[in-house]
């Protein structure tokens, strides 16, 4: 199996047409059905169907391919820089949390420096984050505390996530300045899968609920809080999350109100045991390591 041919098999995927994707890659119509059909015989798997749609096993392929291409791409990429730092490109994958602010101030004044350095934000709960990391699509991971670190060498950066709720402002709670867990036994909950995840002493989220995290009345759960803003919005219930993701702002119908006791979460940034880095994302952790350890090192006001 040849990248090429992948990079030919995901073209028709995308286009659904082999005429349409034939003159993508400039290619001729009848040459690139024959590399199609001799990847459907090698495989011993028909990929398409008579209309150009994927069948399962094309669906199958589709996501291998695109994995095994962006490695090879980003491989090519990191070769293509190793002799100069004056360019190349970093992979960062995260979850919704104000943290990616520090993240977003060294990439600018790495950009300012070096201008061809570019970024590539992926967003994805821990699992799809760390999924990737493992797979070598992404160099760094940002994770919500409580995650696994076993396999990884990190950083703690220096923040932290308030745990909350997001939810109406015509809505009862909205009334209160902080929200207690017998509010919530009350009311049907949209939250986090990451967040129920874990449910032993360490997540501080379950561990705030204690015994009674089995009588919460789950009806949503989520990855990305966007999708349970909507579902706040519609009315199906209470988003349980971190506080600034959600648009909670003063034209915005919906509100945060933290839990009390306060619930706040920690954040590491992450990365493969033994990585061996572009010079581009080299220099990007050393910035970040540079600014963490100078953060630690100011005193509080």
């Amino acid at each position: 199996m040849e990248i090429r041919v992948l990079r030919y098999f995901l073209a028709v995927a995308r286009e659904e047409n082999i005429t349409a994707a034939a003159q993508f890659l400039h290619l001729t119509q009848p040459t690139l059905s024959r590399q199609i059909r001799d990847l459907e015989n090698e495989l011993g798997h028909q990929l398409f169907s008579h209309r150009v749609v994927l069948t399962p096993e094309g669906m199958r392929l589709r996501k291998r391919a695109e994995e095994i291409v962006s490695m090879v791409d980003k491989t090519e990429a990191e070769f293509h820089s190793m002799d100069e730092v004056t360019g190349g490109d970093i992979y960062i994958g995260g979850g919704e949390t104000d943290a990616m602010k520090l993240i977003a101030k060294i990439a600018k004044d790495l950009h300012d420096a070096y201008p061809d350095i570019h970024f590539h934000l992926y967003s994805g709960n821990a699992e799809d984050v760390t999924e990737r990391l493992d797979k070598g699509l992404l160099d760094f991971g940002l994770l919500i505390q409580p995650a696994d670190l076993s396999k990884y060498d990190f950083l703690n950066l220096p923040a932290t996530d308030v745990w909350g709720v997001v939810m109406r402002k015509d809505s009862p709670l909205a009334r209160k300045k902080e929200i207690p867990k017998e509010d919530l036994l009350q009311v049907p909950l949209i939250c986090s899968r990451q967040a129920l995840v874990r449910k032993q002493s360490g997540n501080e989220f379950t561990d705030w609920f204690g015994d009674d995290l089995d009588k919460l009345n789950i009806v949503t759960t989520f990855n990305l809080v966007y999708n349970a803003a909507i579902m706040v919005e519609a009315g199906l219930g209470y988003a349980v999350t971190i506080d600034k993701l959600a648009n909670t702002s003063e034209h915005s119908n919906l509100c945060f109100r933290p839990l009390t006791p306060r619930v706040e979460s920690g954040l590491n940034i992450i990365w493969k045991k033994y990585q061996v880095f572009s010079p581009a994302a080299e220099l990007f952790l050393s910035r970040l390591q540079e600014t963490v350890s100078t953060d630690a090192q100011t005193p509080a006001c």
